[in-house]
């Protein structure tokens, strides 16, 4: 799956991925409606993964 979905439930998801990723900030993590590309950057640097990945997991979760 390739789309992003996270409306709704970023909070849950937030905590989530901040309890994986301890280098996480609450400005990396900020979701904000129509930039996911934006979010998945940062997610990206910051973890080092594919930005596919990090769909796949964020869908996961």
């Amino acid at each position: 799956m390739d789309n992003l979905e996270i409306k709704g439930k970023w909070n849950v998801l937030k905590g989530k991925f901040k309890q994986r990723y301890a280098e996480l900030t609450d400005d990396d993590l900020t979701y904000v409606e129509g930039k996911e590309d934006e979010l998945l950057g940062r997610l990206q640097e910051k973890t080092g993964k594919a930005r596919e990945e990090l769909i796949d997991e964020i869908n996961k979760l």
